[in-house]
């Protein structure tokens, strides 16, 4: 894998890479023998991609490490990412094939149906990675030393192990996590991972972990526990009609690594988070409908309904005259931060 040129990248993201064609607004889903036509039709790319485009159209220089192939939907895919102007790490192979997912959205979540092949291993594929304040990994067993040895270089990993598709939700799968910052499950795998019978429970036992949990919970907003400063957070979820739930935990994982590199407090960090993944879910085509930095007051002032304005009155005072809380001048938490990075000896 060779780094494309380009910007400094500020926060690296590696992980599986798919391409997501996603349909919306259906009312149901199709029978055997049934088709079911919806205008409301997004595609891109998906998988670690949805990390990616939420942070680099925040601001954020963003380098992405996965494997692709030589085919025509990699060729496609790669052609997104570059317009999206994040940094191009990928590794080439001309034995694989991206794998393709159809995500279909009704009753207010979606199904998904992915076509291909997994990945190679995450490890050689990192060797050759650039240092970043902050990283977003799929993270598989094959990375625990690099993981480790960047955690100990001051990168801030937040991590992300996916759902068990055996769902035998052992803990020891979280054994993966030592040497991560932060951990975002959605509340289902959290509850499962923790044997805990709720989504704050599940939270301050995963902090036991890392030194942030953080839960997604959907239409219910999310609970944060930052262990090491002691400090507990839940917000509500931004209001919106929702139309798409396609990569939404990966936009917001990505907007909140994002806001590791800014001055923001706990609470603000999760707050934008979950306005950046409503924004998303709000209209069709997965992290392709991410919003980028300029959209988000106008589209606070066109929702008034979404949050009472002074939930965002701190992202108002970061936006003025159109200044950036990703901008390496500004105030970084990344750098002070006094809380360790949790790593077993």
């Amino acid at each position: 894998m060779t780094v494309a040129s380009g910007p400094t990248p500020r926060l690296l993201t590696a992980g599986q890479l798919f391409l997501d064609l996603v349909f919306a607004e259906l009312a149901a889903a199709p029978r055997l023998g049934e088709e079911h036509w919806t205008p409301a039709f997004g595609w891109g790319p998906g998988g670690i991609a949805n990390y990616a485009i939420a942070a680099s159209r925040l601001g954020v220089p963003t380098v992405l490490c996965a494997d692709a192939g030589t085919d025509a939907l990699s060729r496609l895919v790669r052609d997104r990412l570059r317009d999206e102007g994040i940094v191009d790490g990928i590794r080439e192979r001309a034995d694989w094939s991206l794998p393709v997912t159809a995500a279909m959205n009704y009753g207010g979540d979606r199904a998904l149906v992915t076509g291909g092949r997994p990945a190679a291993a995450l490890a050689s594929l990192l060797e050759s990675a650039p240092l970043t304040p902050v990283a977003a990994l799929h993270l598989d067993d094959s990375v625990s030393e690099w993981v480790r040895a960047r955690a100990a270089q001051g990168t801030k990993i937040f991590a992300d192990i996916g759902w068990d598709a055996d769902e035998q939700w052992n803990p020891s799968a979280l054994d993966v996590l030592d040497g991560c910052h932060a951990f975002l499950p959605n509340e289902a795998e959290a509850r499962a991972y923790t044997r805990t019978d709720d989504a704050r429970s599940a939270a301050r036992a995963l902090a036991d972990r890392v030194p942030l949990a953080v839960v997604t919970r959907g239409g219910h907003g999310a609970i944060a526990v930052d262990s090491a400063a002691g400090e507990e957070v839940e917000i509500d979820a931004v209001a919106i009609d929702f139309v798409d739930a396609t990569g939404a935990g990966d936009v917001f994982g990505g907007a909140l690594a994002a806001a590791e590199l800014t001055a923001w407090s706990l609470r603000e960090r999760v707050e934008f988070a979950a306005l950046v993944a409503a924004i998303t879910v709000s209209r069709p085509g997965g992290a392709a409908a991410a919003p980028r930095l300029d959209e988000l007051l106008p589209w606070l002032d066109s929702h008034p309904a979404a949050a009472d304005p002074a939930r965002f009155a701190f992202l108002r005072a970061a936006l003025h005259d159109g200044a950036s809380p990703f901008a390496a001048s500004a105030a970084s938490r990344t750098a002070s931060s006094s809380r360790p990075t949790r790593i077993k000896e």
